[in-house]
This record gives structure tokens, sequence and C-alpha cells, in this order.
């Protein structure tokens, strides 16, 4: 494969930005019965559940053959979202954050209220759910329902000076690094030290439009995704990393706590039809600076088509079918593996199409033209599982310890 790169080469320490900052259901039955998984013999998966989304439910299915577990009812149109404690699912709905205890399982009666439920970020034992109506961040302990889903948990907040599209994150230390914006427009971060009854402002950057999404790759280094880069979180300090095109959209962040490299998405042409994406951005964390790379015309992918995995690699599924393998080092694809059907953009962002979650070596993807879920060993390329359901899969979760 021919490779091009373009380079952004501007990068600029943002410290001392100032900006304004406040300182501060029940389980429903299952539906349609699944057909059976098929599974081959000899490969290994880790314990656990794997949750799918389909319009007007869930269903869990049992991570090492796809069977499927059980189904419940919910509304139309919902997102899931790894609690990170290898059990739980925050299902967001009109109400709220929705707890699916995939164990047992059960869609459970407890709900997070939230006017408009968002990004759900577990790291380093505290989990942070942001309510993009209000601009609440709520924080708890990822581990709060080892006993149970009976008790109110202890939980801290945070609110925004505005409501906006947000995310929020809780560092090892306690720090709070939250996006700035308002109903019209996201501008920034900014990062809080809890103090007794109020959050302490520590550093900000107004320097990241249309902020979205974040990752935390290798020493906690954070990356925010902006219409014009990418925003970091590094030793202490915002410093922003420019697009080599006017327009430069880096939307959403795949990372490896192992790597200093972030993947992320990339779009240079605000007026493009569809969702495909045609490059991806390689976020040097260590060096602090960012690539463009270009992918060959056969490479499309939308938001919810690319995962980390194993050697720190990324793994792209496609619109030709394949999952496309690359080495984030280099910028090089080293390999493909044909997994499903050949597919085009939706026509909205929220409409199902194929999707990839990786748990060690293993690549859960989801096919809706076949209404199939497929397993793949990610150091072979062989489809080890499927499933066929009753249903059109839309959004998936993982759930594994």
């Amino acid at each position: 494969m021919k490779k091009y790169t373009r380079t952004g080469a501007a990068v600029a320490a943002l410290a001392g930005v100032s900006l304004l900052v406040a300182a501060c259901a029940s389980p429903a039955d299952a539906g349609d019965a699944a057909a059976p998984a098929s599974d081959s013999a000899g490969h290994e998966h880790s314990d656990g559940r794997v949750a799918v989304a389909f319009e007007g439910g869930v269903a869990v299915l049992d991570a090492e053959t796809l069977e499927v577990i059980e189904e419940f009812e919910t509304e139309e149109f919902i997102r899931l979202n790894p609690f990170g404690d290898g059990r739980t699912v925050a299902v967001t709905t009109s109400e709220g954050f929705q707890l699916l205890d995939t164990a047992t399982p059960q869609l459970t009666d407890f709900v997070f209220p939230a006017t408009a439920p968002g990004h759900v970020v577990p790291h380093e034992g505290r989990t942070a759910l942001y309510d993009d109506g209000t601009g609440t961040t709520t924080i708890l302990d990822t581990d709060a329902f080892a006993d149970g889903y009976d008790v109110q948990p202890e939980t801290s907040t945070y609110v925004a000076d505005d409501a906006h599209h947000g995310v929020s994150i809780v560092l090892e230390d306690g720090l709070l690094l939250t996006t700035v914006g308002d109903e019209t427009s996201r501008s920034g971060a900014v990062a809080l030290h809890p103090h007794d009854d109020h959050w302490h402002d520590e550093a900000t950057s107004d320097q990241c439009p249309g902020i979205h999404g974040e990752g935390t790759a290798q020493d906690e280094a954070v990356v925010f995704g902006c219409e014009s880069g990418a925003l970091l979180f590094v030793d202490e300090e915002f410093v922003k990393l420019d697009s080599p095109d006017e327009f430069g959209r880096v939307g959403n962040m795949f990372v490896s706590e192992t790597s200093p490299i972030a993947v992320g998405d990339y779009k240079n042409d605000p007026d493009a039809e569809g969702y495909l994406l045609d490059a991806v951005t390689l976020i040097d964390t260590a060096a602090r600076t960012l690539d463009v790379v270009e992918l060959p015309d056969e490479v499309r992918y939308t938001f919810r088509d690319i995962a980390r995995g194993p050697g720190d690699l990324a793994y792209i599924l496609s619109a030709d079918g394949q999952i496309h393998v690359l080495d984030p080092e280099s910028g090089e694809l080293t390999a493909a593996y044909p997994v499903v059907a050949p597919w085009e953009s939706p026509a909205q962002w929220q409409e199902a199409h194929p999707a990839i979650k990786v748990h060690g070596d293993i690549a859960y993807v989801t096919e809706p033209a076949a209404d199939a879920v497929h397993a793949v060993d990610l150091t072979s390329g062989d489809v080890i599982a499927t499933v066929t359901l009753g249903h059109t899969p839309n959004e998936i979760a993982l759930a594994i310890g």
C-alpha cells in the first residue's frame, strides 16, 4: 500500500489561558429467541458478556459463544456505555443512565437521572457520567455496585457554567478534566481539583473549537478532539496540536494505555455527504505531534469502526467488509481480514451500521445487514463465533472482567 501522510507542525503550549469556570424502570420480558451461536474449538475468550442494542431492546450475549443469554425491552433508541467494572453497562434513555447488570442478567431499576445522558468514562477506579442537558458531571467509584444495585452509592458532582454536549474524566490523583461550551458551541477544557465544597481551577484552554470525545494514552496523557486538531493534557498543562487543514476535525479517540500514540478519526471537508471517513490521525502524546494518514480508496469507516487491540495496533472495520490492521508507529496498513459483507454509509449516524469493539485478542463485530454478531480472533483473522439475532444490532458494549 502506498501511504500519503500530511503532518500538522504547529504545536502550542496553552497553560494559563483564562476561562470563566464555575467553582464549582423494571426488567422487561425477553424478546424474540435468537438462532444458536456457532463456535470454532481451540480459541480462548475472557469470561464476560456482550451487550447489543437493537430497536426497542438490548440483548446480553455470552462473550465466548455469543449465545443470547437474555433480552430486555427498552425505548426505541438507546446507547450503550461500559461502566468499567466488567459487569455493568449504562444504558442511555430519556430518563437518564439506566444500569444493565450483564451478569445476572437484569435491566435494573437503578437510574442516574439526566435530561440528556451522554458520555460515560471509567478511568482508574472512578466513573464519570455526563449530562448534556445540564452540564452536570456525576462521579462515583467504578466498583460502587459490587454488592448490588439496590443501594444509592456515594457520588460527587460538578456543574458547568453552561450545558453542552460534553465529556469528563477523573485522573488517578482526583483531577477532573471536563469540556467547556454552551448550547451553541464548545471551545475547550478545564482541569479542576476538588476542595471541600468547591472545585479549584488548575489549568484551562479555549483553543479546541468543537471539542468532542476523549481518550487516555500511556502515562495518563489525555487527548480530546477538536475541529482544528487535538488538545492534549500532559504534565499538568494543556497543549494544542493543529491539523494541517483549515478545517481538520478530530472527533473520537482510540487509545491504549500502553501506547503513547492515540489514533483519531479525521474529517477535512465540512460539507462532505455521508459519514464515511477516509483518513485517520496519529497523535503522539510523548512527542506532541499530530500526523494525518490518508487511507487507500477501499478503506472507509465511521466513528464506530476503529478499535485498539493486540500489540497496540489499530483495527479499522471498513466499508469493504474487512478489518484492516493499522500500525500506529509507522502509519502503515499491515493486514486485512474479511469479516462482513461490504456496506454503505448510514444516512444518519444513529442508524445501524457495522461496529467493532475489542477485548484482548478478540474483536466483536456487528453486521446489521445479516442481523448478526461475530467474534474474530485478531491474531489470525479467523471468525471463531457467530450468532444470528432476531433483531438488527446497532450499538455494542463489552462487559468483560
